[in-house]
């Protein structure tokens, strides 16, 4: 039986979801379930430029995933305390970045304003946050500047834009003392960037590698979706990847990330840190990732949904919420520790 405290908790998050229906537009539905089917082709709008299937197909494939109980062990607390480059954070659950949130949810918020709570909020919930990136380079400015006013507990995002753009938003990031640098290389799929001059998207390895060497904090490659794209990242020398469809927005008929993702830990190994986000909606899910071999799990739209529905403390109520959730999953599974979660307790 749940817990009287719990019950409060889950009572208080749907309070934030229907507060967030209020702040946006039609074209976020803000569902119970975020599972990609209400906004399955909305774009402006939080769904895919194709069907919309992939982003549906993220969500589903964790669920086909079983979780394994075992409850004859030790009855000790559990602890899901983990590290980021060197730094401690309450559990391995991050912020994803997220980009025109006026345009796509509601003029409630824009980019700038967007990112100032979510840092700051996920600083203060014990995690850490993505930022994300646009056209305006006010955006980045102001992300930059927000992780720089929190010690440097952010990871701004840029977009696969050409060297000379990508060299300044990361000296933006090196000024800010941000922790990391991330780029989501499967931005090339998103419209706006078609036909840039200088042009913009698709990256080689050299490009990649010329873009590391200059990057003077770990590097973190988004949009990997297959072996070869791994070893083409660890080949450039990228000290992380992000196992990642965009969401399921950019292209239909790609796999789930979590149908890839431990075939691609299995081929990297130990020697990169590999993330994972698409369609993970609960402390259940990051289990599961973590048991397939993922060093943590990235989630974008229910933060969206939080900070619409109350801020930051919509934030932290996310994040207790999810932390509640990994607990109780690991000490149904016999894991007091994050090392200790291993591939036999899922099926």
């Amino acid at each position: 039986m749940v817990s009287d405290d719990k019950e409060v908790l889950i009572l208080t998050y749907i309070e934030v979801l229907e507060q967030a229906r209020k702040n946006m537009n039609s074209l976020c539905k803000g569902c119970l379930v975020c599972d990609g089917k209400a906004c399955r082709n909305t774009m402006p709008g939080p769904g895919a430029k194709g069907s919309g299937t992939v982003a549906i197909r993220n969500y589903e494939a964790w669920k086909d995933i079983r979780l394994v109980m075992d409850t004859i062990c030790d009855n000790v607390p559990v602890n899901t305390e983990t590290t980021l480059f060197g730094h401690a954070f309450k559990m391995p659950v991050f912020a994803g970045p997220v980009g025109a949130v006026n345009m796509h949810y509601g003029d409630a918020f824009n980019d700038l304003t967007y990112n100032e709570i979510l840092v700051k909020a996920c600083k203060e919930a014990g995690i850490l946050a993505f930022t994300g990136d646009g056209v305006d380079p006010q955006i980045m400015v102001g992300a930059t500047q927000n992780i720089k006013r929190n010690d440097g507990m952010g990871i701004p995002t840029i977009k696969p834009w050409s060297n000379e753009v990508i060299f300044e938003k990361m000296a933006l990031a090196k000024e800010a003392g941000a922790l990391a640098v991330c780029m989501d290389v499967d931005a090339a799929g998103l419209p706006f960037l078609k036909g840039l001059e200088p042009p913009a998207g698709r990256k080689s390895v050299g490009d990649l590698r010329q873009i590391i060497e200059a990057c003077p904090v770990p590097f973190i490659v988004k949009g990997v979706l297959s072996i070869k794209g791994a070893l083409k990242a660890k080949e450039a020398g990228a000290q992380a990847i992000l196992v990642s469809n965009h969401g399921g927005r950019v292209l239909d008929d790609t796999p789930a990330s979590a149908e890839v993702l431990e075939e691609i830990v299995q081929a990297v190994g130990k020697e990169m840190m590999v993330l994972v986000d698409g369609g993970i909606r609960s402390g259940q899910d990051v289990f599961k990732a973590l048991a397939l071999g993922a060093d943590g799990v990235v989630m974008a739209r229910p933060f969206v949904n939080a900070i619409y529905g109350a801020k930051e403390e919509g934030v932290s109520l996310l994040v207790d919420k999810i932390h509640q959730e990994l607990m109780d999953t690991m000490e149904m599974c016999g894991a007091a520790t994050l090392q200790e979660i291993t591939r036999d307790m899922v099926r």
